[in-house]
């Protein structure tokens, strides 16, 4: 058995664990965590197998932006668990249905598959997964990766508009009009008399 066989069956049952903690965790930020280990470990098992482009693709997009942003969600809304097991029996039996559903297809596909599948691809010395990807995307699918570019940026600007609101219980701020201030605009010097204690006439001559 050599030294790769035995790191991916080291990395298989981390990645079963994580996944398994990830939907049994009692705390949202623990199942985060698991979920981020569970994709690090992933991405490990791809870069093994000569996948590194999409190897580093999964710790750069999933681990490195969207799974810190679930975390940090998480951990600002503060989620009460006692909130979330109030409808946990209303969903069970769809949520087993469709758990199994999916673990049936899986399966079919794994038996169906098990004795066709082999090692991978012999490639030529010098082959580089990450160059030959990179050349195939702006080369001859150029046009496809632009039109996707297009369609992410055109995403990304709708949700901007549609989340963006002038609040008007909000005050804002001009940090130039707050430079040009003087302070004969904001302080005003006023001269008053001074006081003195005004004694009751009446009340004195009574006492007297």
């Amino acid at each position: 058995m050599t030294f790769a066989t035995v790191l991916f069956y080291l990395l298989a049952v981390v990645l079963v664990v994580a996944a398994f903690r990830v939907i049994t965790a009692a705390s949202p930020v623990t199942a985060v965590l698991n979920l981020i280990l569970a994709f690090f470990t992933a991405a490990m098992l791809w870069i093994l197998i000569g996948a590194e482009f999409l190897g580093l693709l999964l710790v750069l997009v999933y681990v490195g932006a969207v799974m810190v942003l679930f975390l940090f969600v998480v951990m600002m809304l503060d989620v009460r668990m006692e909130n979330l097991r109030r409808g946990v029996k209303a969903y069970l039996p769809m949520g087993l249905i469709i758990g199994s559903i999916m673990v049936l297809e899986m399966a079919f596909v794994l038996i169906t598959t098990w004795g066709d599948t082999g090692g991978p691809a012999a490639q030529q010395a010098g082959y580089n997964n990450t160059a030959s990807l990179g050349e195939l995307m702006y080369g001859q699918y150029f046009f496809a990766v632009e039109v996707g570019a297009v369609i992410l940026l055109v995403g990304m600007v709708a949700a901007i508009a549609l989340t963006l609101r002038r609040r008007r219980d909000v005050k804002y701020s001009n940090p130039s009009q707050q430079v040009k201030v003087r302070a004969k605009d904001r302080v005003r010097l006023v001269n008053l008399p001074s006081q003195t204690e005004k004694v009751d006439e009446s009340r004195d001559q009574g006492e007297k």
